[in-house]
């Protein structure tokens, strides 16, 4: 209702305090749940073409790789004959405050029932690529495969891996993780190899 110009300021400040006592009341009387966690993009564009067994592992892949991003988005490819029985290749592009990431997150089903998964993290450092392996990876074997290409790997996780390719004035940096016959450790039966196997791989 619009107020007339003889009572705008009473009832303004009627208004201002009816809203004040109404939040006071909902804080106080009707304590609020807190929001829910956001469902990453990856997860909702699998679910809603069908992807339904390789679906946690890409959830907690996707869930860990885009997280502390402003904001992010997936290209996805699978396979329209078998949404569940093919493969699922999917790319995120993710806005952090100082810098754009990519990330690639792959699942494959087998006959058995298991997954193949992998993630690849894809990002650029303002850095030499030797700085970055001195700060970042100096507990880690490198290996050097092109005078600008050298993979640094961990004997404790030997499915993963950091690649740093020299790209002045910057560093490029992917970061890759694979498992094989990832199982459901929530689904019946589930082994505790399976269960060990679920873990995602640790953010570096």
């Amino acid at each position: 209702m619009k107020p007339t110009p003889r009572f705008p300021r009473l009832l303004l400040a009627i208004l201002a305090w009816a809203a004040a006592g109404a939040a006071f009341a909902q804080g106080v009387l009707v304590p609020q749940a807190p929001p829910a966690q956001p469902q990453d993009t990856l997860t909702r564009a699998a679910t809603s073409v069908g992807v339904k067994r390789c679906l946690p592992a890409i959830t907690r892949l996707s869930t860990l790789t885009v997280q502390g991003s402003r904001s992010h988005d997936v290209l996805l490819d699978w396979d329209r004959k078998r949404p569940d029985g093919g493969p699922m290749f999917s790319l995120i592009g993710m806005e952090f405050p100082n810098a754009g990431v990519a990330a690639s997150i792959t699942a494959v089903p087998d006959d058995s029932g298991a997954c193949t998964v992998s993630a690849e993290r894809i990002s650029v450092a303002p850095f030499t690529c030797a700085s970055v392996g001195q700060q970042e990876l100096s507990t880690y074997k490198m290996t050097r495969l092109l005078p600008n290409y050298t993979v640094y790997t961990d004997e404790k996780e030997p499915t993963s891996s950091v690649s740093l390719i020299d790209s002045p004035p910057g560093c490029l940096i992917i970061r890759r993780y694979v498992e094989y016959g990832w199982r459901d450790p929530a689904a019946a039966g589930a082994s505790p190899a399976g269960a060990a196997a679920a873990q995602p791989p640790k953010k570096r």
